[in-house]
């Protein structure tokens, strides 16, 4: 039994004309649209596109049927070019068109002054598209990408031209036009004027670039700060991390696992909860101001917040970070190299100077980048330890939520911050890009890896060691914070601090889930399972068109892919923000605007993930897979999905994980209805009740310690398997042992 070649044209006909005739067309208020039934014939607010477009006075949704007319025509033709053309015309004509209306007329009529002053009033509005629209918008665009196809684009694979239709769609909506969006409006004035001279003056300003501090005044502009933090924070960071890589893989076997336990705790726990937990340690009410105001009679002050605050809590939160990335490249580090070295009689010093450090640049380059934008994108800890320092992620903030709503501050503020951000990005791609540091291949290495210098060893032990004794304090306090009365007062044990978030009660009806915290619980959990697989889904795709695939654009379309991975957390949110709180697309205060967020926030991980296993896979297996007659969806289906398992789970792991601890993405779009368990804490901590939102940090780090190592365990980890050397005292003789890989 054979398959019609138009029978995927035939099916997205049918789901637009579904949409056109059975879904309301616009987002429907205060409730669910696909709920609306009988309404779309009846009620205007819920009502069908076909119906908007013929009888409710907004003949401009015709485009879109005539693009389907048209691509109907097209499937009663067989497969041509002149069938491509046809479907181009169709698909393109329809989504070109209601994309354009969309923009144009809002929910007051025209979008811009100077259509209604050549054209005059619009009679009729429109809000933003709801679930008819948007399934009518993917039938078109789908429809267009099989065209292209026909026309031979993509070798006529309807496949994968409609995977990468699909794919740059969503990441141009989500992704470029929010960023455009909001950093076009720095040059707009209040009155919606382009106003370059103010867009200057806003970037310019002394409260932006100041440099009061250096003069005698009392601070510095929001961006050198930020500057001058970013980059302590990324040097302290990257420092750090590699010592620690070092120690794990260089040193005693021993001290793998809890370098590895130490690397998860960022991953799980908020990003605040080591900014509380020193507040604990070094607030004014303190251990340590306590413990020197018995001892030495030193009032107990505010000194440890500011910038140093900042720095350390942010040093402590995302060394482990770059601890991850400099453990894989110094396991990647090839032993033969550092013994053909050693055999040419160079000591272990130079050994290390001469091969083993140029050979970490890539890590050291990618944890520094890292530790860069997550210290420009660090909402949680700068609000919570920072005192009088601002940087430019809190200023965004208040510029936004705060009692003089300026836009256009903000947008500026962004355009800093990404300028920053992709300015480092740039300076690495363009140092590292050229320059070949593959050190692992498919042949047998059975070299011992090199002991480390006197020195080296001395700086590891001497800075590495006290680092993660303290950052487990840190974590500990954070922890107990949450099981005592009231914190530099009273020490008694209590519970009452979960009570109050977390405290059940049995009424008539059965449970009541009365703690303050479960509404926020009960949120945040749902959006991130459904947040996790749409982003592991999404990015597995992309890294398979990546991998797989060759078409024109794709340069722009890995940029894409990757620009929410440059561009910091906050400026993602604010441009959320402006970009979907007008038609045509209206999504603010709803959980959608959420779950996009999340989606394409963490979207790059799952890219990067999907792009590391692909590499791992021969093409050959695809190949074969086409040449025994299996479509690319069969092959991507069979082949491919079943080899990619431990991607698939890292990418879902770590997308729910992140979901659930991210404050700085989403600050902008929570509302009481949809409040988050971050956005609960900061709120707490903002009022000075610390036990309460150390008590959720302390569930919310059980929860994510529960998923991670059952996740973990049940998939496990790759390993690079060598020779064994006994805690690598004494280079071992020569062994024809093969490098093996393992699952």
């Amino acid at each position: 039994m054979t398959t019609s070649p138009n029978k995927p044209l035939w099916v997205w006909i049918a789901l637009g004309a579904l949409a056109y005739l059975a879904l309301p067309w616009f987002a429907v208020q205060d409730t669910n649209g696909l709920l609306a039934g009988a309404g779309v014939f009846r009620r205007e607010q819920a009502g069908n596109g076909l119906l908007h477009a013929v009888v409710w006075g907004r003949p401009w949704l015709v485009l879109g049927l005539v693009g389907l007319l048209l691509a109907s025509a097209a499937a009663c033709m067989p497969p041509s070019r002149h069938q491509g053309g046809l479907l181009l015309l169709g698909g393109g004509l329809g989504a070109f068109g209601l994309l354009v209306c969309g923009f144009l007329i809002g929910s007051r009529g025209w979008a811009f002054e100077s259509f209604t002053a050549i054209l005059g009033e619009l009679g009729a509005r429109q809000s933003g598209i709801g679930w008819g629209g948007s399934l009518a918008l993917a039938c078109l665009l789908m429809l267009a990408a099989f065209g292209a196809a026909r026309r031979g684009f993509f070798k006529g694979d309807l496949f994968v031209s409609a995977a990468v239709v699909a794919c740059a769609s969503l990441l141009a909506l989500f992704i470029v036009f929010p960023v455009l969006k909001a950093l076009s409006a720095a040059f707009f004035a209040e009155d919606g004027h382009i106003d370059l001279q103010s867009m200057v003056l806003r970037i310019a300003s002394d409260r932006n670039f100041g440099l009061a501090c250096l003069t005698g005044g009392q601070r510095c502009g929001v961006a050198w700060n930020t500057l001058f933090l970013g980059l302590m924070t990324a040097a302290s960071t990257t420092l750090l991390g590699t010592l620690m890589a070092l120690m794990a893989e260089r040193t005693s076997r021993r001290m793998g696992k809890p370098l590895q336990v130490l690397a998860m705790l960022p991953i799980i726990t908020p990003p605040f909860v080591v900014g509380l937990g020193l507040i604990l340690l070094f607030g004014r009410a303190g251990v340590a101001n306590q413990l020197l105001e018995q001892a030495f009679g030193i009032v107990p002050s505010r000194w440890f917040y500011g910038w140093f605050g900042v720095w350390v809590a942010q040093t402590f939160a995302f060394t482990p970070i770059a601890f991850m990335i400099m453990r894989g490249v110094v396991q990647g580090v090839a032993p033969s190299l550092e013994e053909a070295a050693q055999t040419l009689r160079a000591s272990t010093s130079q050994t290390f100077r001469t091969i083993t450090l140029p050979l970490l640049k890539p890590g050291l380059a990618n944890a520094f980048l890292v530790g860069f934008i997550e210290s420009m994108a660090d909402f949680g800890n700068p609000i919570i330890v920072g005192g009088q320092f601002s940087v430019l992620s809190t200023e965004i903030f208040f510029a936004i939520v705060g009692a003089q709503y300026d836009q256009s501050r903000a947008a500026s503020l962004a355009w800093i911050l990404s300028f920053f951000a992709l300015t480092l990005f740039a300076i690495q791609r363009a140092l590292l890009g050229r320059q070949n540091f593959t050190t692992v291949s498919g042949k047998g290495d059975g070299g011992s890896a090199m002991r480390l210098p006197v020195g080296v060893r001395r700086l590891v032990s001497g800075l590495a060691l006290p680092w993660m004794v303290f950052t487990l304090l840190v974590y500990l306090f954070a922890f107990a914070g949450g099981f005592v009365q009231t914190w530099g007062r009273d020490y008694s044990l209590t519970l009452a601090h979960f009570r109050t978030a977390f405290a059940l009660d049995w009424g008539s009806f059965g449970i009541v889930w009365a703690g303050t915290a479960w509404n926020s619980f009960f949120t945040t959990l749902t959006l991130a399972a459904l947040a996790a697989p749409l982003t592991a889904a999404l990015g597995l795709m992309i890294a398979w068109l990546l991998s797989r695939t060759q078409f024109r654009g794709q340069s722009a379309f890995e940029f894409s892919a990757l620009l929410a991975f440059a561009i910091p957390g906050t400026v993602l949110g604010v441009s959320y923000i402006l970009a979907f709180n007008v038609p045509p697309f209206e999504l603010t205060g709803t959980a959608l605007i959420i779950v996009l967020c999340f989606m394409f926030r963490n979207l790059p991980v799952g890219v990067r993930a999907g792009t590391a296993a692909f590499k791992q896979l021969d093409k050959s297996l695809d190949e074969a897979s086409q040449m025994l007659g299996a479509s690319s969806m069969q092959t991507l289906r069979h082949v491919v999905l079943p080899l990619l398992k431990p991607a698939l789970v890292a990418a879902l792991v770590y997308s729910f994980v992140r979901a659930i601890t991210t404050v700085s993405a989403v600050i902008f779009l929570v509302t009481a209805e949809y409040e988050l368990a971050t956005t609960y804490i900061i709120g707490r901590v903002g009022n000075g009740d610390y036990g309460v939102a150390l008590a959720y940090c302390t569930v919310l780090m059980v929860l994510m310690s529960a998923v991670t190592a059952l996740i973990q365990f049940l998939v496990g980890e790759r390993r690079l398997v060598r020779r064994s050397a006994p805690d690598l005292a004494v280079p071992a003789a020569p062994s024809p042992t093969s490098t093996q890989v393992t699952q």
